[in-house]
């Protein structure tokens, strides 16, 4: 331990003497010092993740909420520093990454402030809250050049992979289509009550770069569905398929998007609609994508289908299937366009189920970023792909919130 201390004392000095840290990996039996920034519940399904990686221990919690901040410290190593204040886990010498779980509204502000100290980052998507915070993330990212993960676990799933090749490989055809969903039907969503007592809460921490506003311990709780803190089922949900999209078919930013919703589970609760439909048109790639959620129904749950010419994939968090089209013939019958029907299942759900436990895609996808941390190598979702996947689901809120298509300005 001590010669791992000596080492990043090193390291450290080198970085303040003007050399780039990015150059410097960690030794496979160097034990890498990670601390955990917004231990609310996502962030601790994380840290269990972490738990299943060797090399790895988690020294360093922080969150503005007691209540939180003490569960962290149940899933953190004996003695670990535990704060209300992130910026406290950033000044400490002995902390090599962290792993941001705060609401949206933070993401960015958090990974540039990590970034700067001269931490690796795994921040959760999306990665940005508005448009402009891609070029703020971009740039710190191009300044200080640490490692930094996006929480898009797709791209680690080997099953997702394995599709992309087949998309690639140019035998489904020019795709045309692209059909998004996440759907559910979830119950309970009138609960206004939980009981936290505010002297519990740093709530001035809590609102960040939001407007000043009352304590509300249900924005506390439901962040997700108010746009101060986070952007509904676009920022949300959409994000995720739509990182696989952009993975796919190396899409950029949309021409425009277009979009609707309601309130038909949440009404008088949340800001957001929690039924939404979203159109994102790419003239200059010939691709049309559309992505439906709600939480009244969960027909389609979770998937995307990439619609081609001679073939159609299906891919869900578990499995992908590939489904031959049939053209008719000058005689009204119908011929087979001559691609084999294929499938592979690793998942343990039903078809279209939101998640499944093999692969488990945060262990996964963990893993990468910890490989990456030792190797100094790009991980399998960095920050330009973050950036890409969340700017159309921007795009698309700013159409709902204005009634109007909206237009990408580079």
């Amino acid at each position: 331990m001590n010669s791992n201390l000596h080492r990043r004392d090193l390291l450290r000095a080198a970085l303040a003497a003007g050399y780039t840290a990015t150059a410097h990996g960690y030794a496979a039996n160097e034990t890498i010092q990670v601390g955990c920034i917004g231990t609310g519940g996502r962030c601790r399904e994380l840290m269990r993740a972490l738990h299943q990686i060797s090399g790895v221990r988690i020294a360093a919690v922080a969150d503005i909420q007691d209540g939180n901040l003490a569960e962290g410290r149940k899933l953190a190593a004996p003695q670990a520093f535990a704060t209300k204040d992130y910026r406290e886990v950033l000044r400490r010498g002995d902390i090599d990454a962290v792993v941001i779980g705060a609401p949206d509204h933070w993401h960015t502000p958090m990974a540039i402030d990590a970034c700067a100290a001269g931490k690796d980052v795994y921040v959760e998507k999306p990665l940005t809250h508005t448009l402009d915070d891609g070029r703020k993330i971009l740039e710190a990212h191009n300044r200080y050049r640490r490692i930094v993960q996006v929480g898009m676990q797709q791209r680690s799933m080997p099953h997702l992979q394995k599709a992309r090749e087949i998309v690639q490989s140019g035998q489904l055809g020019p795709i045309r289509k692209v059909h998004m969903t996440w759907n559910r039907n979830q119950p309970g969503r009138g609960r206004t009550s939980y009981n936290i007592d505010p002297a519990s809460v740093d709530w001035k921490a809590f609102l960040g770069n939001a407007p000043d506003q009352p304590y509300n311990e249900y924005r506390l709780k439901n962040w997700r569905w108010f746009w101060d803190f986070g952007g509904g089922t676009l920022t949300d949900l959409m994000v995720h398929w739509l990182d696989v999209v952009n993975w796919y078919l190396d899409l950029d930013a949309p021409a425009t998007a277009t979009s609707m919703g309601d309130q038909f589970h949440a009404k008088g609760l949340w800001e957001t609609p929690d039924t939404m439909q979203t159109l994102l048109h790419y003239p200059d790639k010939g691709v049309q994508a559309y992505f439906e959620a709600t939480f009244i129904n969960a027909r389609n749950g979770s998937m995307t289908e990439f619609m081609g010419t001679e073939a159609t994939l299906y891919i869900d968090r578990g499995r992908y299937e590939v489904h031959p089209e049939r053209r008719r013939n000058n005689q009204g019958g119908f011929v087979d366009t001559g691609v084999p029907a294929s499938e592979l299942v690793l998942g343990s759900g039903p078809r279209g189920a939101d998640f499944y436990d093999k692969p488990n895609g945060e262990i996964l996808h963990l893993s990468n970023w910890i490989e990456c941390i030792r190797s100094r190598k790009q991980p399998n979702s960095p920050v330009e792909a973050g950036v890409r996947a969340a700017a159309p689901a921007h795009l698309g809120n700013i159409a709902f919130r204005t009634g109007q298509v909206a237009r990408w300005k580079a």
